[in-house]
């Protein structure tokens, strides 16, 4: 457990991390679907349960172009959004804000508190670096939030309880979904989707560049090494040696150009966009139109109100009550929010509307929109005297003008 000591600022801050985990290389061989039940057994025993297993298939499908570009498209609209502290009276508190956008590292903590629903969980330790605010966040794989336990190295029994020490709720804060995460339901999609994908690769080989044989006499050195001379100057295509009394044919397989795992890949496209997006938003351009496209990009509007509200709710619950004890923030009664951002271009469509009918103050055309506008001259004379305003500017206000 890490010491405090007093700084300056008579501000409490650790010596030294709190939960040092031991760095443990990653196996890089292709995962399968047995693996990744035999890791859901593993993180689902009932005594000793532990993820690392679990979170290295999600290290590997989070590689994963697809899945890459929905997560993004999540974290963009909610973790990266504006945002404001407000009053209990409703207000926004400027100075609250402006404070709480100091800190540097505010929004890698969002974003972890997104990714919980993503991995299960998320356990960060807040610090300060170089007199600078930073957080960590704690390897996943170390962490089994069902028991609140943190193992520095994950091949041994020793954990340390995290729950139960003085640091956290200030310098440690955990954010837990509850379940094993939305990644677990993408991981049999995506391994298909990397089988398909190698398998077509070969595909594509064999296709592209059939492999080539020679017949000669096996038991002649010379000729063996003639015949594998030959084979390597007349190009890079897979080749091999048979002698002369071995036969060799290719099997008989079903002819296709590679749909049967064009059709797996964009299956398993779709179930993952489903999970992530509620829709398939953007991929299916031979039947997608633009009123589905809207629809789509409604549902996951509701998906992106969800993941603030969430946002909202643990920043006030756990961020801010852990800032202001480690003097991070001074005391405050305002709470956190999202801003929320106004449609222009259907805010545009009302103001045209309203127009001919209303008058809208250039002020707010300039504010909302950022175009300078004018009244009209015909707008600005009373119609009777139009004839007037016209013939004084002729004349130059001379009455002599015409005698």
């Amino acid at each position: 457990m890490a010491k405090e000591n007093k700084n300056q600022n008579g501000r409490a801050t650790p010596r030294a991390s709190s939960l040092k985990v031991v760095r443990k290389s990653v196996s890089q061989t292709r995962k399968d679907i047995r693996e990744w039940k035999m890791a859901l057994r593993v993180a689902q025993q009932e005594r000793d349960p532990k993820q690392y297993l679990l979170q290295d298939i999600y290290g590997e499908i989070a590689n994963d172009a697809l899945l890459s570009s929905q997560v993004n498209n999540r974290v963009e609209q909610s973790a990266s959004a504006m945002f404001e502290m407000v009053t209990p009276d409703n207000k926004v508190d400027e100075k609250a804000t402006a404070a709480l956008k100091e800190i540097a590292c505010f929004g890698d903590i969002l974003k972890f508190i997104f990714e919980s629903e993503l991995y299960g969980h998320s356990l960060i330790e807040l610090g300060e670096k170089e007199g600078q605010k930073s957080v960590t966040l704690i390897n996943r794989r170390n962490v089994v939030p069902d028991f609140g336990r943190c193992y520095p190295d994950t091949s041994m029994d020793n954990f340390i309880e995290y729950r139960k020490i003085s640091e956290f709720g200030k310098w440690i804060l955990e954010f837990d979904s509850g379940h094993l995460g939305l990644l677990n339901k993408t991981v049999p999609h995506l391994l298909f989707k990397k089988f398909a994908q190698s398998c077509w690769s070969e595909l594509c080989e064999i296709y592209g560049i059939p492999p080539r044989y020679i017949k000669t006499n096996t038991q002649d050195s010379s000729m063996l090494d003639r015949a594998e001379k030959m084979m390597q100057d007349i190009g890079a295509a897979a080749w091999f040696i048979i002698d002369t009394t071995e036969e060799f044919e290719f099997a008989q397989g079903v002819n296709t150009n590679g749909d049967v795992y064009s059709n797996l890949i964009k299956l398993c496209n779709n179930e993952v966009s489903l999970l992530l997006s509620g829709a398939i938003i953007g991929q299916d351009t031979e039947n997608g139109n633009y009123s589905k496209e809207k629809a789509n990009i409604a549902i996951l509007d509701r998906l992106v109100d969800a993941d603030r509200r969430m946002i909202e709710n643990y920043v006030n619950s756990l961020v801010l009550p852990a800032f202001v004890r480690i003097g991070w923030l001074p005391v405050t009664l305002s709470k956190f929010r999202f801003a929320n951002i106004e449609d222009t271009d259907k805010l545009w469509i009302i103001v045209k509307e309203l127009l001919p009918h209303k008058e809208v103050s250039n002020e707010f055309i300039l504010e909302k929109f950022g175009i300078e506008v004018t009244n009209k001259f015909a707008e600005q004379q009373p119609k009777g005297d139009k004839l007037s305003a016209f013939l004084e500017k002729l004349t130059g206000g001379d009455p002599d003008f015409f005698a």
